[in-house]
């Protein structure tokens, strides 16, 4: 197997030709045969058992080629590949050109683009940190309030607008219930607009464990053209009232490893302002991508961009299969085709692809590097986060690529370390 010509085209095309010897294709051939030969009959041989030279006979010479420069090619072709200095994207188009003697093939697809790439060093950003204020941490402390909270039927106390009550009702429209009318146990928070205009405001001033009636009009428009804007009357009981524990220092305590609520708020309010400066540091590195996307300079093959969607598409695909979905139902729900599905895709498969070109353009020209060390402290950090031995991790992801993405990141480290970055308190 060699290299025999190559060629760069306009738009970064290549051409090469490269060689699979007689030797190899005879190999691959006996591979192939081995394959198949269980499938196939020939007379005075038990099935399976015709040798190779005999069916090439009854089926021509050529009866295992397709299968046998298929297993040929992935080998020769990298080889040519390296021989020749490409560094290659997307899939190639390969076609046959010569068999007599060696095996010649053709290949044609694209390279990675030359980058130019300047002012890198220096750009100017905002990062904006939301400020935590007081208001903050109450919304914080009341969600925690909220989940410890607790149903209790008996209260002397009148529930009032704001309240979470648990309530029974049916309705009846002209003395007729009518379908959908009708739940118990049903938790609903008093102002929230969840049923009928006015239905909430007359369960306010109520006592746990009154019975009622509730009288209310449907809406003109209401989507059950059968009760819209009819009276109905709703036969209602209410049962219990979720009540939040108080926010002091025993909430503190059951909540937390705080002894205090004052405790307790000032961790809250280093855990959102931790919350803010990530959100923020985010917010910047998005920019600086969106920067490094506007100072490239590049001739990009159309491949690149359509492999990148590609590739979100699959990853969209694994995580809705991990939510019980799969790509082929969430289309009939959303109604969208997969070429709408690639056309929201693109925008960001576009930018990943163009600036992962500019960080790599930037490292070639700051001569960044990773160490062996590096690459095997990622393999453990990889190894860690889905909780697989190491050994797992380094059979599944090629060593290559783990440098490359470390050399990445520390483009984009030092693109960020020379921004000029003004912070702004929201």
């Amino acid at each position: 197997m060699s290299l025999i010509k190559k060629e760069l085209t306009e738009k970064n095309g290549y051409v090469i030709e490269f060689s699979v010897s007689k030797e190899a294709y005879a190999a691959a051939e006996q591979k192939a045969y081995r394959k198949q030969v269980k499938n196939i009959n020939v007379p005075g041989f038990r099935k399976g058992k015709a040798p190779l030279h005999i069916i090439k006979t009854m089926y021509g010479k050529d009866v295992f080629f397709e299968d046998a420069i298929n297993e040929c090619i992935p080998d020769a072709f990298d080889a040519a590949i390296k021989e020749a200095g490409y560094e290659t994207v997307g899939n190639p188009k390969f076609d046959l050109v010569s068999m007599e003697g060696d095996i010649v093939l053709k290949a044609e697809g694209f390279v990675k683009p030359e980058v130019k790439i300047e002012g890198y060093k220096g750009i100017e950003i905002e990062k904006t940190v939301k400020t935590v204020t007081e208001a903050d941490i109450d919304a914080e402390v009341d969600k925690v309030r909220d989940r410890n909270a607790r149903f209790v039927t008996e209260s002397d106390e009148a529930v009032k607008m704001g309240d979470t009550v648990s309530i029974d009702f049916e309705g009846f429209v002209d003395g007729v219930a009518f379908e959908g009318g009708k739940g118990n146990d049903h938790e609903l928070t008093l102002g929230s607009g969840s049923f009928i205009p006015g239905f909430e405001e007359q369960i306010a001033g109520h006592k746990l464990g009154d019975e009622f009636d509730v009288v209310v009009t449907f809406p003109t428009e209401y989507h059950a053209a059968d009760l819209a804007g009819k009276e109905a009357t709703f036969n209602c009981s209410l049962k219990s009232l979720k009540q939040l524990p108080e926010a002091d220092d025993e909430l503190a305590k059951d909540v937390s490893e705080f002894d205090t609520l004052a405790e307790y708020r000032e961790d809250v309010k280093a855990r959102l302002e931790k919350k803010n400066e990530d959100e923020a540091n985010r917010a910047v590195d998005n920019a600086l991508a969106d920067k490094l996307m506007e100072l490239i300079e590049a001739d990009i093959p159309e491949v690149m961009f359509e492999a990148e969607t590609e590739n979100y598409l699959r990853d969209y695909d694994t995580r809705l299969r991990q939510s019980g979905l799969d790509l082929k139902t969430y289309m009939q729900y959303t109604g969208l085709s997969l070429d709408d599905i690639r056309a929201q895709m693109r925008p960001q498969a576009e930018k990943q692809v163009k600036v992962r070109l500019a960080l790599e353009a930037i490292a070639r020209l700051e001569a960044l590097d990773a160490t062996e060390e590096e690459i095997d402290a990622e393999y453990a950090r990889i190894a860690e986060a889905y909780s697989v031995d190491v050994n797992e991790v380094k059979s599944m992801i090629l060593s290559e690529d783990i440098k490359a993405d470390l050399i990445v990141g520390k483009a984009m480290q030092l693109v960020k370390d020379n921004a000029v970055i003004t912070v702004v308190n929201a």
